[in-house]
């Protein structure tokens, strides 16, 4: 029980950090393409892995790398061809997509009260994301994004049952930010003195510490439980944007992160009482 618990506790400052890269990306952005903020936030994550925990070692890394990489390619192409509310919508809906890889890949099944709690999360993220309602070319890419997301979630914990979290980590980021280097070769290469420290701190923190942390210990509570924390970072990007950038959060945004929360206590407390 000790160890779920702090394997919890982890994974939700996880979806903290990197709930919170949302806002503070969108208040240093500006005219900085998305492939170069990403070279150096990748960049630096690569840097820091290396000089820390060395190379490592290459195959899995280096799918991993691949499959997260496909994803941020997806949400930046379909950016272009939709809107961010309804992006916001399909890339959160990412957790819905766990359970499945989940069942496919390791045999996970959906445990009841996980069922209800995903409903609960679905409802809650459509209220705080604003839904969709026709869909487009973009919708289609950003759906895609959500598919390698998830995918990413459940072979973190696939790979890291047999391969030290160290190991994974230098060509995974590696990949991720030399591909958008050469994205960013063919845009304008604009950089601010906001846009870097703000992608240094993605890098060390919701990339690099969070990452890893994904590797430690979603092994230890499941995909199925791990996808319900990951749920919350929509809410932590909503209350982090009232605070730093001064937005509104209307009421149903405001019960849809209610729902969210709800969501996660019943498929994490509820499910430490039951039988797997």
């Amino acid at each position: 029980m000790w160890r779920e618990n702090k394997a919890l506790a982890f994974l939700i400052l996880t979806a903290v950090l990197q709930g919170s890269t949302f806002p503070l990306q969108k208040l240093v952005l500006g005219d900085v393409s998305p492939f170069v903020y990403n070279t150096v936030r990748f960049g630096s994550a690569a840097l820091l892995s290396l000089f820390v925990f060395g190379p490592g070692r290459f195959v899995k890394s280096f799918l991993l790398g691949l499959v997260l990489c496909g994803a941020y390619i997806f949400q930046l192409w379909g950016l272009k061809f939709t809107s961010a509310v309804k992006s916001g919508f399909i890339v959160s809906s990412f957790v819905f997509l766990v359970p499945l890889f989940a069942f496919l890949l390791e045999r996970e099944k959906l445990r009841k009260i996980h069922f209800i709690s995903f409903t609960s999360g679905f409802l809650g993220l459509y209220l705080l994301t604003g839904g969709v309602s026709q869909i487009t070319l973009g919708d289609l890419f950003q759906f895609f994004c959500a598919v390698l997301f998830a995918l990413h979630v459940v072979l973190i914990t696939r790979f890291s049952r047999s391969e030290e979290e160290k190991n994974m980590l230098f060509w995974q980021f590696a990949t991720v930010g030399a591909v958008n280097f050469l994205f960013g070769l063919i845009e304008r290469w604009y950089l601010n003195l906001g846009a870097i420290s703000v992608g240094i701190y993605s890098g060390v923190f919701a990339t690099t510490l969070g990452i890893l942390w994904q590797m430690r210990y979603q092994k230890e509570v499941g995909n199925n439980t791990t996808a319900l924390v990951y749920m919350t970072q929509p809410f932590v990007s909503l209350v982090l944007s009232f605070l730093l950038l001064g937005e509104r959060m209307s009421f149903l945004q405001l019960l849809g992160g209610i729902l969210v929360l709800l969501a996660l206590f019943t498929g994490t407390t509820l499910r430490s009482r039951g039988s797997n």
